[in-house]
């Protein structure tokens, strides 16, 4: 199987020099294929050949033009990055960057993160509505986010808006039932401009029954700049969703009446000052609220055998509030110093009905983390620039933890750039690991799980940087990861302990090619080598930390290429994806059993027609995507099938 996709790759590239050479002699407008400036990297808007770390930018008009509803399809083809779907639209989906843990990925919504306390994040119900850009920053960035970011940051950017008022309106329509519906406006002046956006998906899933979901997003963003040395901006995104899901843990169809509710604010405010032409400073006050819970009713009368009712409620709560000064020095040197403070909480109360009685558990914790930074950019001669930088943060639970990154580029020719980067991070424990809950209790000496990672790069850009290339080796050591036992060495102590550990290392590939104004084609590939180096508390085959096995849910290889192609008022593209095995653990059997889960291959396709008007002006517009094109049958988490083909199709009015 490798074989022949390596083969393809080969074909791949040996195509896209051959079209390259063909279309060289033409004048090709707007080449640019990444952004002038990002922001994720190094909290300033920067140059991409002065940042050492690997950025992938997902543009909000190349996720309109995909027809894509939830980022998560979007992240599937970013290099390093794997997706896991526990079945149908809305079931807990997972985000993997370059082999570490699911909650080792800072998420960021307009700088706020939205994490829950300890980094899990559910991506099931973040939709692409009124997204500006996306940032995946690959790597340790806890010199600059602190907890979570322990091998990447995804930053959601909200559209700002510009120009005279617009607005523009789209209903898509497809199978599972699926209705889509979005509504937005934006405009804005040089002193002040808007965007706001809602959008409501519904959908009756992909199993037999007890499987829909619904989904509605509100998000907005008011910019103010009351003269040319100030800037303010408060950004809104809101999230309510409901899902029914009839499986249990194994995913066998069990249940007819369980579902989950769940909202999510997330509130930014932002002000940013140039006091003078070398001193710039931002603050950033940040709320981000969870609040949900699940409701399981007994499914017929007489209902009463094991644990056959139960309801849950949840509420989290992330307060935020940063302070950072950028220094502009000679040699294009800039110093950052930041300090910041935030204040987590939790509060959840779960009532069981069993046939041994009924069970309650309530938990009400909280705590305080703050941290201080310091960052050095510059460049020692011409083609060298210099990324350098530490922090200190001090927790309640957990006391001081100090992390590092240091990092150099060098541009070896205009079009050659070389770059290498070693760093630190953390995460926290989380709350139930902390504090305990239920029949769990908690551990207050854990110390934070931690990786020490270095990384290579080289980067080429051919023929008027129409064609840009990269390749990144990475090497990743995760130390003190938490592991639960049920039996304590000592009986009523905790049940969480950092003992376990890991490795894991790999090769990114990728390239994007502007052969003409109106082609584009890119390609990712990604190999990941993971294994458990000391697997803690188990003894016995068959668990998560299973000694020198691979990591659980992360393919070994990933591959992605895919384009868009636009000819006056028709635009069309797809991608092809290929995801190779991986380990998982199979909970219908007791205890549960590893299984390796084979590789699959997807085609996607979308297209858009323009009616009436301009491309991205006034317009109407027919919009079309049809996932898993081939019906491919393929599991991404054991037990819970994937969806098979869906069919979307649309009208859209108005412009963006």
């Amino acid at each position: 199987m490798m074989e022949s996709v390596g083969r393809a790759c080969a074909c791949c590239v040996v195509g896209l020099t051959g079209l390259v050479n063909a279309l060289s002699a033409q004048e090709v407008a707007d080449t640019a294929l990444v952004p002038p400036l990002v922001i994720t990297a190094t909290r300033l808007p920067m140059d991409p050949h002065r940042i050492t770390a690997r950025v992938t930018v997902i543009t909000g008009a190349q996720l309109r033009a995909s027809g894509v509803t939830y980022l998560a399809d979007a992240l599937r083809d970013a290099p390093g990055v794997s997706v896991a779907r526990s079945g149908s639209f809305g079931s807990v989906t997972s985000a993997f960057v370059r082999g570490g843990q699911s909650d080792y990925v800072q998420v960021l919504i307009d700088g706020v993160p939205v994490n829950d306390p300890g980094g899990a994040y559910n991506w099931a119900d973040l939709s692409v509505a009124n997204i500006e850009r996306v940032e995946v920053m690959r790597g340790p960035a806890g010199v600059l986010y602190g907890t979570d970011a322990v091998t990447g940051v995804v930053h959601i950017i909200t559209k700002e808006g510009a120009g005279p008022t617009r607005a523009s309106a789209e209903v898509r329509t497809g199978t599972y039932g699926t209705l889509d519906v979005t509504a937005g406006a934006s405009g804005g002046s040089g002193d002040a401009s808007f965007s706001a956006q809602v959008r409501r998906t519904d959908t009756d899933g992909t199993l037999a029954f007890n499987n829909q979901y619904d989904n509605t997003t509100l998000s907005g963003r008011l910019t103010l700049a009351p003269d040319e040395r100030t800037r303010a901006a408060i950004s809104l995104r809101y999230t309510e969703s409901e899902y029914h899901f009839p499986t249990d843990g194994s995913g066998a169809l069990v249940d007819s009446n369980r579902y989950t509710l769940h909202e999510a604010t997330t509130v930014g405010l932002e002000v940013s000052r140039y006091f003078s032409e070398t001193v710039h400073a931002e603050m950033l006050a940040g709320l981000s609220l969870g609040d949900g819970g699940g409701i399981d009713e007994p499914d017929f009368v007489g209902d009463t055998v094991g644990s056959y009712a139960s309801r849950s409620q949840r509420s989290l709560a992330r307060i935020t509030l940063e302070g950072r000064a950028h220094v502009y020095l000679p040699l294009d040197g800039v110093a950052t110093i930041g300090a910041v403070v935030e204040r987590q909480s939790e509060r959840s109360v779960a009532d069981f009905q069993s046939s041994f009685g009924p069970f309650s558990s309530t938990v009400d914790v909280e705590r305080t983390n703050a941290g201080g930074y310091v960052q050095l950019l510059g460049q020692v001669a011409d083609p060298v620039s210099l990324q350098l930088g530490g922090r200190v943060d001090r927790n309640e639970a957990f006391g001081t933890f100090v992390t590092g990154r240091a990092g150099a580029t060098v541009d070896v020719t205009a079009s050659t750039r070389l770059s290498a980067s070693v760093g630190t991070a953390f995460k926290e424990p989380t709350f139930i690991e902390n504090f305990g809950g239920g029949f769990v209790v908690g551990n207050e000496e854990l110390v934070p799980e931690r990786v020490v990672s270095w990384e290579m790069s080289a980067e080429q850009s051919l023929f008027s940087s129409r064609l840009v290339v990269a390749a990144t080796y990475f090497d990743q050591r995760f130390r003190d990861l938490i592991q639960f036992t049920a039996m304590p060495a000592v009986p009523d102590d905790g049940n969480f302990y950092n003992v376990a550990a890991a490795n894991a290392n790999g090769v990114e590939l990728e390239g994007q090619l502007r052969a003409t104004p109106t082609l584009r084609i890119w390609g990712t590939y990604t190999y990941l080598h993971s294994r458990v180096t000391d697997p803690g508390f188990q003894i016995d085959p068959g668990g998560e930390f299973e000694a020198q096995a691979s990591l659980l849910r992360r393919p070994s290889y990933a591959l992605a290429l895919g384009g868009r192609y636009e000819l006056g008022r028709v635009g069309v593209g797809g991608q092809y994806r290929y995801v190779g095995s991986r380990a998982d653990l199979d909970f219908a059997t007791f205890p549960s059993t590893r299984v390796t889960l084979p590789g699959y291959h997807v085609v996607d396709v979308y297209g858009d027609v323009t009616l009436v008007g301009r491309p991205d002006s006034r317009s109407i517009d027919l919009t079309a995507r049809i996932e898993n094109l081939l019906d491919e049958e393929y599991q991404e988490i054991v037990g819970f099938a994937a969806a098979g083909r869906l069919v979307m199709v649309g009208v859209r009015v108005g412009s963006e």
